[in-house]
């Protein structure tokens, strides 16, 4: 079975049963090392999911997917400002969301203020999943920047088997 038509089928055999699986896209920007595209990349060809980067979703018809995958690298303490400009000017209401993100050092929980906006809007939060990510952002180009060869396999199979979960 192609990935096409793995992703157009709602049933797939998993662990020896046919079952349902959510269609899910992945919308996401990544800029600087590119560190959250090679994430959905790998999880696009491991899983039926679909990914669109920001600024190619203005035809996208949202009633068509089970959940939203919501992707970004981490620039100024947050996820992209895009993504949640792009959440105001949509209906996300009972849509099911889920968080990615890449970062050079995790300190804080950088979905939080795109989690509150998602759940004060009627939508139900999955939860998010993130890995570490080449960072060579201010005084981090001083010392050749953190988390050298991340994201690395480890990484893109923990966030494989998150996103899986949730589209199961």
């Amino acid at each position: 079975m192609t990935l096409t038509s793995w992703y157009n089928n709602k049933q797939h055999l998993h662990d020896g049963g046919l079952i349902d699986i959510k269609k899910a896209v992945i919308i996401y920007e990544s800029i600087h090392h590119k560190n959250t595209e090679k994430v959905i990349n790998y999880i696009s060809e491991q899983l039926p999911i679909k990914i669109l980067k920001l600024q190619d979703i203005k035809t996208l018809e949202l009633k068509e997917f089970d959940l939203i995958i919501l992707a970004s690298g981490i620039y100024y303490n947050r996820l992209h400002a895009g993504i949640l400009k792009w959440l105001k000017s949509i209906n996300i209401k009972d849509k099911e969301i889920g968080i990615l993100y890449t970062c050079g050092f995790r300190y804080k929980d950088y979905s939080k203020k795109i989690r509150k906006y998602v759940i004060d809007n009627g939508a139900k939060y999955i939860g998010n999943c993130w890995c570490r990510g080449y960072d060579t952002y201010g005084f981090l180009s001083k010392i050749g920047g953190i988390a050298k060869n991340h994201p690395n396999n480890q990484n893109l199979n923990k966030i494989k088997k998150q996103v899986e979960n949730w589209i199961l």
